[in-house]
């Protein structure tokens, strides 16, 4: 995969983007983890904290991967960075094209 952080002043939703990724048929995944200490199997133990752990919320609310492999053909991977310029240009827009064939 090719992980994507959006930046943290940028006001993009980053589920709308997912979703809007989605009806274009194109695969992404949440980044595994970010703060491990606000998933709920790591509430209760006891650990030592460094700081404010800022950059591990950042990742765990802000970043996500696109699906990538080597069977992706050129179009493929422009269809899928025009459709993310496309919505970071426009986050009302959420219309559906049809994807690229191969």
């Amino acid at each position: 995969g090719f992980p994507i952080t959006l930046q943290p002043d940028f006001p993009v939703d980053r589920e709308q983007l997912l979703r809007f990724l989605d009806s274009r048929h194109i695969g992404t995944r949440l980044m595994f983890a970010g703060n491990f200490l606000r998933q709920p199997a790591y509430r209760n133990i006891d650990v030592r904290i460094v700081g404010d752990l800022t950059n591990s919320d950042i990742v765990m609310r802000r970043t996500f991967w696109v699906g990538v492999y080597p069977g992706l053909t050129a179009p493929m991977l422009d269809f899928i960075a025009d459709s993310i310029l496309e919505f970071v240009d426009d986050p009302a827009n959420h219309t559906s094209p049809s994807t690229p064939k191969a």
